[in-house]
């Protein structure tokens, strides 16, 4: 007798075609984050211009201010909702950063002025920095894990290129350039949510988390590390997200995602992050007689690998389990400025020797930034899947977030399922779209893989849990296969209450062939123009 999955399949184009990946394709509009990176090296961050206002003011009040911002973003994000949404503090992020870059303009035609422009352009540099930095990482928590180290990586490289671009500008096409900076990346911003199917924009009422704190950790001891070998970075020709460490990692990320598509292995990304920190905290200054230059270079590309990384882990939390990228990302970004604030503080310590000479400062530091990295890494072990929840446990939620409880739900008993069978981590994420009642064009779609590789998918996930049939699944995952009316997940396997039924969350669909697909992505809506493919 054949399975359900034989039928459900049987029909399905067989074509070479059918199994043929298209090209990769990056959105532009997606790429949109690099534009305001750029803007933050050519305004206030190892800037190749000197503005007389920055004499007057610090770039740790920028910092600061954006930290506040930031934070209080996060605290009040069941209030504010989605922050794209928002006219009013979209329109506060446009003056801000279009204000405070024509102030820093201004500082050079009117140098009489930049005493009284110089902490104004700082408090509106960081209101605006912390409300763009999280309006795209919003944007990004709506992406399966593909998608955000594609286009991330895509987006850093971008932020390089611009930077380099604008160096050779006169400086009034220069400023006219600068200017149009926050106008692009919002409008960039707001035709990428365009591009997004509407189920797949943030929730009004996402999921209550505690912080990711294994997350958090990892990027902030990196972040002190970093912080330590910065001043180095400003000294020569390139700037912090300039640098060719940066262009060359985060290029070799987008290469990998490319080529190797849902093969793709994410622990390279810290594979990649930890010998480059450890050869600039401990190797390059020992050899090389440029040791400051070459070790900011090395530190610069393993703090790029390990940002990527945590945009991965930060935004597949919000993606997966409905969680707020505005709490997430604001408290994350929050506590990684103020230990790179704590590693410049830090970095003072090389101009001295201590104890009367019996300790050199430089050394200290470069063990102390060594020993940070070191101690990101165990924390890094300590969860090492992608997929998991570093940290983040979920809080008691109100009786209207029912449909995002029950998603968090199905989504643990899933994982329960793959730890239970062994399936692969790739199985894993098919076997929760299909207890999504996902169809295989939509799983196909999601994961960006051949029609052949989500059956393969399916057949593997079916004989290793010993089932014929997409009701034997879905009773497995304990998930009702007819109406929302059936029985629920059961309140024994998680702590979703019987009265909350998964139905309610993912409907059944009509039967189609079953894929292979991500925990990360919402399937295209019919009356809502479709997110580009991406597929490597």
């Amino acid at each position: 007798m054949a399975s359900d999955f034989e039928h459900e399949t049987m029909g399905a184009s067989q074509s070479p075609k059918a199994n043929r990946l298209p090209r990769p394709l990056i959105p532009l509009a997606f790429v949109g984050l690099g534009v305001y990176r750029a803007w933050i090296e050519i305004t206030f961050v190892g800037s190749f211009v000197d503005y007389p206002a920055t004499s007057f003011s610090s770039r740790d009040l920028f910092d600061l201010v954006a930290v506040v911002v930031m934070m209080a973003l996060a605290i009040n994000a069941g209030r504010i909702g989605p922050l794209h949404k928002n006219p009013p503090l979209m329109a506060t992020c446009f003056i801000a950063m279009t204000l405070s870059t024509t102030g820093l303009f201004a500082s050079i035609y009117l140098p009489q002025c930049a005493g009284m422009l110089g902490g104004a352009v700082a408090v509106l540099g960081g209101i605006g920095l912390g409300l763009i930095i999280l309006a795209w990482s919003e944007l990004y928590g709506c992406l399966n894990p593909l998608k955000v180290a594609l286009y991330y990586s895509a987006s850093l490289m971008v932020a390089a290129l611009v930077v380099y671009m604008y160096k050779g500008f006169e400086l009034p096409w220069l400023f006219t350039m600068t200017a149009l900076m926050p106008l692009v990346t919002m409008w960039m911003l707001r035709r990428a949510y365009e591009l997004l199917p509407q189920d797949a924009h943030p929730a009004a009422e996402p999921l209550r988390f505690s912080v990711p704190w294994k997350a958090v950790w990892l990027m902030a001891l990196y972040a002190l590390a970093y912080g330590a070998f910065e001043g180095s970075m400003y000294s020569e020709y390139f700037g912090p997200h300039s640098s060719p460490a940066v262009f060359i990692v985060s290029g070799l990320v987008l290469i990998a995602v490319l080529v190797r598509g849902q093969r793709f292995d994410f622990n390279v990304i810290y594979r990649l992050a930890l010998p480059l920190a450890v050869v600039a905290c401990l190797v390059v200054p020992i050899v090389s007689e440029k040791g400051s230059f070459l070790a900011g270079m090395f530190m610069s590309g393993g703090y790029t690998a390990l940002s990527i990384l945590t945009m991965l882990i930060c935004a597949n939390i919000c993606y997966r389990y409905g969680a707020s990228a505005l709490w997430i990302f604001g408290i994350e970004r929050s506590v990684r400025i103020v230990f790179m604030f704590l590693g410049r503080q830090l970095a003072g310590l090389a101009q001295v020797d201590l104890f009367s000479g019996l300790v050199n400062g430089s050394a200290l530091v470069n063990a102390i930034a060594l020993i940070a990295v070191m101690l990101g890494t165990f924390v890094l072990f300590s969860e090492k899947d992608l997929t998991g929840r570093w940290g983040a446990t979920l809080r008691e939620q109100p009786e209207q977030d029912v449909q995002v409880v029950a998603r968090q739900a199905l989504a643990d008993r899933c994982a329960q399922l793959a730890r239970e069978y062994r399936l692969t981590a790739r199985e894993s994420e098919v076997l929760l779209l299909l207890a999504q009642h996902k169809t295989v064009s939509e799983i196909e779609a999601e994961l960006f893989i051949a029609n052949g590789t989500a059956k393969a998918h399916v057949r593997h996930i079916y004989h290793k849990m010993d089932i014929h049939t997409r009701d034997e699944l879905l009773e497995l995952a304990e998930v009702t296969p007819a109406t929302p009316a059936s029985p629920t997940i059961s309140s024994q396997a998680t702590s979703v209450t019987p009265a909350t039924s998964v139905t309610q969350a993912f409907p059944p669909q009509a039967p189609q062939a079953i894929p292979a697909t991500s925990l990360t992505q919402a399937p295209p809506s019919a009356t809502s123009p479709a997110e580009p493919k991406v597929a490597p």
